[in-house]
């Protein structure tokens, strides 16, 4: 026992290490590399598949929201329409990462780290839309007759069986982010979020979410995709309301803010010496890192639940998919973003003499992560409700505890499917009720060290999925011009 604190720590430490040098091109604190790998894989597909697509993510932007009003006169193969699909997929991008995500890479890149967001979600749109067309392209109908889909399917359908290894690998890398990104992160966020509420103990607050998102997802995808189209549209309306609210009470801030940002972005407000460029380097890695944990584009996870959609056009469904990325972080990502940076307050920062000053700003004083977002909103609407809760301190809570349930419950379903995919529907019913047992785990956790598997996690299943849209990339060049059935045929 006595070597338990050493060992872990030990462990720990090479936890880092392997996300430093995926994510930031370091080893033991030394850059190795000048360009992280993920960011270079990353961007480097996203960017080959814009310029094949012509920026089609971009011209067509207007008529995929255009879509969200138009309804099919008949009735297409599918589970959910379309709209639920995408109410589905948003519902597990938007989580943890708008709101204590964009703090985290805030204070670890600087306010520089929001614009890499912003190119991550832009760039990142063109694989959207790679990966929600290839989901309805080579979809299929299991033995049960329900429709399911996602890159282990475009992988053995489009590319071939002799790449079913590639399937495996990214099956192994989902069940690995599911369990870090989608159960405890979140888990452990709405625990924290819930108890400051209700003075409920974590692990009591661990339950009250296990046993509500056990009561959806039992029901599979269409309980799934039927809560979360009711709750996803209302909830991201009303958190945005109220961010536009307290940037129209700061609004003389406003501009000071996009010039941090722009600063930032080369130079890195969080760098604290280091070779040069060391603090664009931190910017960059914090706002892809985070940007990828917030919208998902590239990841893999949410094709899954745009090939359930009851649409036979794969351009569509690909349309819906790339608004996702740009709804979860060019909107509500930049919204959080702004807030932190233009709110003024007094928030404590204690200086390299230990002496605390007050900061005006929340993203230079000592607070991290949620913490950051809620003071930010608790000054911007100070009005007392009950103890000590604000209400923009009780709504920005409420807002991350309906994030995050909407996440964990279709987190949920893309771990069943990566189960289901290696061993068998058998596992579906097994699954679920471990899923909610690791709710329950995740809610009293430290949740640094699962920050840090999330990062690694993300990574083990973008990477085959990145591979699969590299070698898939001239199907959805064809997708993108109208040919529904570019490509292999199922086999």
């Amino acid at each position: 026992m006595a070597n338990n604190p050493s060992s872990m720590q030990g462990f720990y430490d090479g936890v880092t290490n392997v996300s430093d040098f995926i994510w930031g091109g370091t080893w033991h604190g030394e850059q190795v590399l000048l360009f992280p790998p993920m960011v270079v894989i990353l961007l480097g597909v996203g960017i080959w598949i814009m310029i094949g697509l012509r920026f089609y993510p971009i011209t067509h932007l207007g008529m995929a929201f255009a879509g969200l009003f138009k309804r099919s006169a008949d009735k297409e193969k599918g589970e959910i329409s379309p709209f639920a699909a995408l109410s589905t997929a948003l519902s597990g991008q938007v989580g943890t990462g708008n709101l204590a995500g964009v703090a985290t890479a805030i204070t670890l890149g600087g306010p520089g780290a929001l614009f890499w967001m912003w190119v991550t979600a832009l760039i990142g749109m063109s694989l959207a839309f790679a990966e929600g067309s290839l989901a309805i392209r080579y979809r299929e109908k299991g033995p049960d007759g329900h429709f399911r889909g996602g890159p282990m399917n475009y992988i053995r359908n489009g590319l071939g069986k002799k790449w079913g290894w590639l399937a495996v690998i990214f099956c192994i890398g989902l069940l690995f982010s599911s369990i870090a990104t989608g159960n405890m992160i979140q888990a452990n966020s709405f625990a924290d979020s819930f108890s400051g509420l209700t003075g409920l103990p974590e692990w009591g607050s661990g339950i009250v979410v296990a046993v509500a998102v056990f009561a959806v997802i039992i029901g599979g995808i269409k309980s799934i995709g039927a809560i979360a189209e009711k709750i996803v549209p209302v909830m991201a309306l009303i958190y945005l309301v109220m961010a536009f609210i307290a940037l129209a009470l700061n609004f003389t801030a406003i501009p000071g803010a996009f010039v941090t940002i722009f600063e930032s972005a080369f130079t890195g407000h969080a760098a604290a010496g280091g070779f040069l460029g060391a603090g664009m380097i931190l910017a960059i890695r914090s706002g892809v890192a985070r940007g990828l944990f917030s919208n998902e584009a590239g990841q893999g996870s949410t094709p899954i639940a745009h090939a359930v959609a009851q649409t036979d056009d794969p351009a569509k469904q690909g349309r819906f998919a790339m608004m996702g990325t740009f709804i979860d972080t060019i909107i509500i990502c930049t919204a959080t973003g702004l807030v932190m940076l233009a709110v003024q307050g007094a928030f404590p920062h204690t200086g390299a003499d230990g002496v605390v000053v007050m900061q005006n700003t929340v993203w230079t004083s000592d607070l991290t992560g949620f913490a950051m977002t809620e003071a930010a909103y608790a000054t911007a609407f100070p009005m007392p409700l009950f103890g000590t809760v604000t209400l923009g301190g009780l709504v920005v809570s409420i807002a991350l505890i309906l994030f995050v349930f909407t996440t964990l419950i279709t987190w949920g379903y893309y771990g069943e499917r990566a189960a289901t995919y290696l061993f068998g529907m058998k596992l579906a019913i097994p699954f679920r009720l471990f899923w909610v047992v690791m709710i329950f785990i995740g809610s009293f956790q430290e949740i640094e060290l699962v920050w840090r598997l999330g990062d690694i996690a993300n990574a083990a299943m973008a990477l085959p999925n990145l591979i699969a849209l590299a070698l898939l990339s001239g199907v959805v060049f064809a997708l993108a011009k109208g040919n529904r059935t570019a490509g292999k045929d199922h086999e």
